[in-house]
């Protein structure tokens, strides 16, 4: 019988909750017969939670605060999980000199792509974890912590899960989770690890020409898709400002665009929003014909949840709602561009990173011009969603051919200007 927890999408954590407590059972395990030896970065962190009295109350309450009832309280042997900061520190030493693996005997029906999002699962929907995740002072920590990673996943040390075996990301159940990957990627099987320099270079890898070609590039009445991704939502009449934390709660205007100067002309706008799986292309192509107007870099919170999707309720809508609510908190992009068709005008990018490293790379420069499907950028591991923003006047028709919920390629067309 699966246990089904509504609250995850997107593939970067198994719907099923049992995977999610046998992988965070055999890592506890594996903590507690090694001797540990943490990271300088690890123990900057528990210095941090120990020497500040709120964020070391945080961090027990929000432990606390998880329900005792089933599927919360206990692993599959009827102990409990991660119930401490002190366990929480110790897997977080053993994930930051990991690459994520891809093991078919231990993931069944998904896979843990988000190992530290899985450690997290429980206090990020706890008042006390909202107020934690929200913290400054922790999420630059965090920020300390996921740049040692980073250097990790992108070194050749990194490459040791990208084998054929079935822990491997090129293995039986690997493969059948990405389709055609040797088809559609660029990429050399006959060689180790695919040709790949480490596990980055193969999570940012890059479609082979012709792959997903630009759709009715010369046609600047058409609005392209920017990501591979799934829609998630399509929002118009946008305000500045708006309760974004409640539940229902829209996207506030002010808050996704951090302040910034352009953001008066995208009032009583149009939002379009989509994410993009764990197994996904994850770099950005622009979606029309124009110039690149601006480009803004905002460091954000990482693990932040709408505090209308947490306990002692959790809301069958959460994905809607948290990932609507990371627009306005979460790491992000923006990058603005000035349409050749005028009745599109300045429109704006928004790559919004989701846990994890979140890493959101800018490529293009203020300035430049790029035509549809011209790379803008990329997301390195981490989750990920992405939104565009049209102005107002911009009268826009998406296409019924892209429901919410529905695959959307690369390149693809997804709305008119009318």
């Amino acid at each position: 019988m699966v246990v089904a927890v509504e609250h995850r999408v997107g593939g970067w954590l198994p719907r099923d909750q049992r995977v999610v407590e046998c992988w965070l059972t055999k890592r506890i395990a594996q903590c507690s017969v090694q001797t540990q030896h943490s990271h300088p970065v690890i123990q900057e962190f528990q210095t941090l939670i120990e020497q500040d009295a709120e964020i070391y109350m945080g961090f027990h309450q929000m432990f606390e605060q998880v329900p005792t009832k089933p599927p919360y309280n206990n692993d599959p042997t009827g102990k409990p999980q991660v119930r401490d900061y002190m366990t929480m520190l110790a897997l977080f030493n053993k994930v930051i000199n990991e690459a994520p693996g891809f093991d078919e005997s231990e993931y069944e029906v998904g896979l843990v792509g988000f190992p530290i999002n899985a450690i997290l699962d429980w206090p990020m929907g706890t008042p006390a974890g909202f107020t934690m995740f929200v913290n400054p002072r922790v999420n630059a920590q965090f920020k300390k912590m996921f740049d040692v990673w980073a250097s990790f996943l992108t070194s050749p040390e990194s490459r040791y899960v990208l084998t054929t075996d079935t822990t491997g990301w090129f293995g039986p159940c690997g493969r059948a989770a990405m389709p055609g990957f040797v088809e559609n990627y660029v990429c050399d099987p006959s060689v180790e690890y695919y040709g790949f320099k480490s596990w980055d270079d193969f999570f940012t890898r890059q479609f082979k020409p012709g792959v997903r070609p630009v759709m009715l590039l010369d046609d600047d009445a058409i609005v392209n898709s920017a990501c591979e991704s799934i829609v998630y939502c399509i929002a118009y009449d946008i305000k500045a400002l708006d309760t974004f934390w409640l539940k229902g709660e829209p996207y506030s205007l002010n808050h996704m665009l951090n302040n910034d100067a352009l953001a008066p002309q995208f009032v009583r706008g149009t939002v379009y929003q989509a994410f993009l799986s764990a197994t996904m292309y994850h770099r950005w192509h622009s979606p029309v014909n124009g110039k690149v107007v601006k480009t803004v870099m905002i460091p954000g919170t990482y693990y932040a949840q709408s505090p209308a999707v947490g306990f002692p309720n959790p809301d069958p809508d959460a994905p809607n709602l948290s990932q609507g609510f990371i627009t306005a908190l979460a790491t992000r992009a923006l990058i603005f561009i000035q349409a050749d068709n005028p009745k599109i005008g300045l429109m704006c990018f928004i790559a919004v990173g989701m846990a994890e490293v979140s890493t959101c790379q800018i490529t293009v420069n203020e300035g430049d011009r790029i035509a549809k499907g011209t790379e803008m950028g990329m997301f390195h591991f981490g989750g990920s969603t992405h939104c565009l923003l049209f102005r107002s006047e911009t009268k826009i028709k998406f296409s019924p051919d892209h429901p919410i919920n529905s695959d959307v390629l690369l390149n693809e067309a997804i709305a008119t200007v009318e």
